[in-house]
């Protein structure tokens, strides 16, 4: 706990999620809370919002920002107005309200500071169907609405780099406390995670402040690339985690000089990040798993999950893989997923069945990278799961040998997903119109504008010889 907000024995017990506006007056007095800061997650997972005096903040019902924040590119730009995109810039403001089960401390401030994720409504009380938390809260009242509670775990990798200030110079991995950068890779080795040990304990301290249960931290195969796995719960609190991880790490990691990166593929000679999905479903009349008969076998419904996976992933690649960069991650032979095969603990598919009791029997979707926003990544997980439950879709048989050269069905560029992903009828009854037809404008703005950057391969093969 961070001594930096002088919480007493009694505050300290109690690090994040209160109830209702009484209570979250209650836990910001007895902390000294000073300000507020109100986020927002945007559609590529970056936290928008506004930080207000505390006072300021109990002043007024209501918060309001334009409905720009949801139509944003990565790089600042508003794509162009087509007869799809619904979004101008003479749409009015939205309206926000805060979801007081997530409030907690801000505990890199100096000053006593806390943060609350809010959702976003139209002036009429209806939830905006572009608002990412929104989109995950539509898909899991379809699951309600079944009579399931589905489950899931986050595996998050990212890695350490050094300060990079100019975007013409490659990334290289920071120097550790030996005073040696990593050359070779280092799957599970402690003495490397024991390179950057004031940094990890900084991760687990300020994580601990507010409130997130990391299950593990593990050195991954790149240079000072690590994973965090999250313990497994309801989606939408695990989202608001994974939210939240991103950012607490990236600030752990600058009190040490270093950057931390989510990118899918940040040095060209190292593996890619991703962001492993695991799912299960809770049918919520036993409390047993969906996926697990009475005889302890695996159910019609727990293949039926898995081929919903293999038929409509293709389609929602632009949120499994949303950026130009997330495409290099996959290359065969390279750890990251280049097939929609799935199998027994076996890591060379892109849908894995992890050794575990029948009461524990999940599946892993091994193709989002880390750079995807946890939100939709979860959304459009569970939704291509709830899909083949529903339609009934049977997988194609388990692989068990090395599928890590094999190609298969995954679109290979951002251009072709997007295409993929408006022509499908039945993700856009799952995400509506306005979304796909608001997301499809970014991904395509953004598109353009890596389009105008010349590269240096272009200048160093292009240059004198065609």
């Amino acid at each position: 706990m961070s001594s930096k907000n002088n919480l007493d024995d009694e505050a300290a017990l109690y690090t994040r999620g209160v109830s209702g506006l009484e209570e979250a007056r209650a836990w910001l007095k007895v902390r000294n809370i000073e300000d507020i800061e109100c986020v927002v997650p945007d559609v590529a997972g970056v936290p928008r919002g506004k930080m207000m005096p505390t006072n300021k903040f109990f002043s007024s019902d209501t918060l309001r920002m334009p409905s720009s924040i949801f139509a944003q590119t990565i790089s600042g730009d508003y794509p162009k107005d087509d007869d799809r995109y619904t979004y101008t810039p003479t749409d009015g403001d939205l309206y926000f309200k805060p979801d007081y089960s997530t409030l907690t401390i801000v505990p890199w401030e100096t000053d006593p500071t806390a943060q609350l994720i809010h959702d976003a409504f139209t002036k009429d009380g209806n939830p905006v169907p572009i608002a990412p938390r929104n989109v995950l809260k539509r898909v899991l009242k379809l699951y309600e609405a079944e009579g399931w509670d589905p489950v899931i775990a986050p595996e998050v990798e990212f890695y350490l780099v050094k300060p990079n200030t100019n975007p013409d110079y490659p990334l290289e991995p920071p120097v550790g406390r030996s005073g040696r950068p990593e050359v070779g890779r280092q799957s599970y080795s402690i003495s490397a995670l024991n390179e950057f040990d004031d940094l990890i304990d900084d991760i687990y301290d300020l994580s601990e402040a507010q409130g997130l249960e990391i299950d593990t931290l593990i050195h991954e195969e790149g240079a000072a690339q690590m994973e965090i796995n999250l313990r497994h719960g309801h989606p939408l609190e695990l989202a608001d985690q994974a939210f939240m991880f991103k950012r607490t790490i990236r600030e752990a990691a600058l009190r040490h000089n270093i950057y931390a990166t989510f990118m899918a593929k940040a040095m060209s000679s190292q593996p890619g990040s991703s962001m492993h999905i695991h799912q299960s479903i809770i049918d919520s009349a036993t409390g047993r798993s969906l996926f697990n008969d009475t005889e302890n076998e695996a159910t019609p419904a727990f293949y039926h999950f898995i081929g919903g996976h293999q038929h409509y992933l293709p389609a929602l690649m632009p949120v499994m893989a949303p950026y130009v960069n997330s495409y290099r991650r996959f290359a065969r032979d390279s750890g990251s997923p280049t097939n929609l095969f799935w199998g027994y603990d076996n890591r060379t598919v892109g849908l894995r069945v992890p050794s575990s009791s029948p009461e524990a029997r999940r599946l892993e979707n091994r193709v989002p990278g880390s750079d995807a926003n946890p939100y939709l990544v979860i959304a459009a997980s569970l939704a291509a799961g709830y899909l083949g439950i529903k339609n009934g879709i049977e997988p194609d048989k388990p692989r068990a040998t090395d599928n890590s050269e094999v190609m298969s069905k995954l679109p290979r560029t951002l251009l072709h997903a997007v295409d993929e992903f408006e022509g499908s009828e039945d993700l856009l009854d799952i995400f509506g119109e306005q979304f796909v037809a608001t997301y499809r404008a970014i991904k395509l703005q953004e598109y353009e504008t890596f389009m105008s950057v010349i590269s240096a391969w272009e200048r160093e093969y292009l240059l004198m010889n065609v």
